[in-house]
């Protein structure tokens, strides 16, 4: 079938950024992401969206930590002994945790200081740089995204929405998917609220988290194992603005799984 002359064909591209090197506390991230994106020849443009791995800014940030500095509670002693888990590890979960929700099977649901309700407060020991290490969440990772997104436009004059994703399970599916839980220089919500749907009736609920849908896409090129951690979105228009990721949870009263 072919298109109507004139019509809008709704597209846009996902690119991964290869080139990067193994980032390392205090590295300058802005910077190697701007280099990596130039050198592969898709340099920023303003309207892109950066999307990066929380990891990358973990470690940027200083936020790898050797499990050493993790001593042990009662808890932790007595859940790792349960479970066959590292006590270390264990703990370490319970500090970056505001409270437990639910202890399954070994696996410690929490709610973590940011407010993100996840598996072990989001630490994670795959892909750190070594044995005995745990990667934590960033402390402020809105206030990680300004920055990037600060950074970029200094070097490069662009500007560029920044996501920042983590891998999270989701209730009822299988499967893993990666989801925003720093957003900056763009909305996170896109409401269709009050508006008319094909059928003319108004729509009441459906508001898409169009964050957490940038962060899924940009997982196609990224991969887990492909040493690719960041990504532009090009050709996407989304809503610009000072957006949170806070914006993104639930409020305890609205949750019906809390």
């Amino acid at each position: 079938m072919s298109v109507p002359e004139g019509s809008h064909v709704p597209e846009f591209r996902t690119i991964g950024i290869t080139g990067i090197p193994l980032v390392q506390r205090g590295d300058d991230l802005a910077g190697q992401l701007v280099d990596a994106a130039a050198a592969q020849g898709t340099p920023f443009e303003d309207g892109d969206a950066l999307i990066v791995t929380q990891r990358v800014v973990s470690k940027a940030e200083g936020r790898v930590l050797p499990l050493d500095d993790f001593e042990p509670s009662a808890f932790a002693l007595d859940f790792a002994t349960r479970f066959e888990k590292d006590p270390r590890q264990v703990e370490a979960v319970l500090r970056e945790s505001k409270r437990i929700i639910r202890q399954v099977r070994g696996v410690l649901i929490t709610e973590t200081h940011h407010g993100f309700k996840c598996a072990n407060a989001g630490i994670d020991a795959s892909n750190v740089g070594g044995l005995d290490l745990v990667c934590l969440l960033p402390v402020d990772p809105d206030a990680s995204c300004r920055g990037l997104r600060d950074a970029v436009r200094e070097r490069t004059g662009a500007e560029v929405g920044v996501v920042m994703t983590d891998t999270f399970g989701r209730p009822w599916r299988h499967g893993h998917t990666n989801i925003a839980i720093g957003v900056a220089g763009l909305l996170p919500m896109r409401s269709y609220v009050g508006l008319p749907d094909m059928d003319g009736r108004e729509m009441r609920v459906t508001t898409i988290c169009v964050a957490d849908e940038l962060a899924a896409a940009s997982e196609l090129v990224m991969g887990k194992v492909d040493a690719i951690p960041a990504a532009i979105i090009r050709g996407y228009a989304f809503d610009r603005g000072e957006g949170s990721a806070a914006e993104i949870v639930r409020e305890l009263e609205l949750d019906l799984f809390p």
